[in-house]
C-alpha cells in the first residue's frame, strides 16, 4: 500500500518503520520537513520519504494521523480532496478534544469525504516497535463504521506484526476505544508499570 504518516513522533515514526519492513510504501507528510525531530526519523527510514502534508496525501491510499488532536483541523485545511482514501485516526483526544468534536475521527468523519476508522491509539509506540511478549504477539483494536477502512486498518495492523485486531464496533464506540486507551496509559504510566505491558484478548 501507498501511505502517508502525517505526524513524525513516535507513534508515526514506529509505524513508518514497521509498514516499510512489511514491504509497504511510506511517506511522511510534515509541516517542517527538516525539522530535528524529522530529521531523527530521516536518519532510520531516509529523508527522500519526507514532504509536505498535501504531497503525501495526494500520493498515497492510506493516511494515519498521529498528530496532537487539536491539530486536525489545520490537517483538513491542507490535505483537500481525499475520496476513496483510508484516513486513520491513530491519536487520542482524552485530555485535549478537538472542539466541537469529541474526537479526531469525529471530525475527520465529518469534514472530509475519506473513509475514517480510528486504530493504533491504544498502546505505547514501544508495543508498535516490537509487539511481541514471550513469543506471543500482542492486539491491536479499531473502531468505526467503514467496513473498507476497517480492512485496511487491520491488515495495517498485521503487517505491523501485531496478532489481530479486535472491533471495538461502529462509530459511536470511539471515545470507548480512547478510554480504552487511557486504562493503558493509567497502568503504564500513572500507576507505574512501566510502558512494557500490553493487551492480548485470550479465549478459554
Amino acid at each position: 500500500m501507498k501511505i502517508a504518516i502525517i505526524g513524525s513522533g513516535n507513534v508515526g515514526g514506529a509505524l513508518a518503520q514497521q509498514w516499510l519492513k512489511a514491504g509497504h510504501d511510506v511517506v511522511v507528510g510534515a509541516n517542517f520537513p527538516l525539522s530535528d525531530k524529522n530529521t531523527r526519523l530521516a536518519s532510520q527510514i531516509g529523508e527522500h520519504r519526507f514532504t509536505t502534508i498535501q504531497n503525501a496525501v495526494q500520493q498515497s491510499e492510506v493516511v494515519l494521523i498521529a498528530t496532537p488532536p487539536t491539530a486536525v483541523f489545520d490537517i483538513i485545511e491542507q490535505i483537500g480532496d481525499v475520496f476513496g482514501k483510508v484516513l486513520i485516526d491513530a491519536t487520542n483526544a482524552v485530555r485535549q478534544k478537538p472542539a466541537p468534536f469529541d474526537t479526531v475521527y469525529h471530525a475527520l468523519a465529518e469534514k472530509t469525504n475519506g473513509k475514517v476508522v480510528k486504530c493504533f491509539n491504544s498502546t505505547g509506540f514501544e508495543n508498535m516497535l516490537n509487539p511481541v511478549y514471550h513469543g506471543e504477539k500482542i492486539d491491536m483494536f479499531m473502531a468505526g463504521d467503514d467496513a473498507e477502512a476497517k480492512q485496511t486498518a487491520r491488515q495495517l495492523a498485521l503487517d505491523a506484526g501485531f496478532g489481530t485486531c479486535w472491533d471495538f464496533g461502529p462509530g459511536d464506540k470511539v471515545v470507548l476505544l480512547e478510554q480504552f486507551a487511557l486504562s493503558w496509559i493509567n497502568l503504564a504510566i500513572m500507576q507505574g508499570h512501566g510502558r512494557d505491558i500490553a493487551f492480548r484478548v485470550v479465549r478459554r
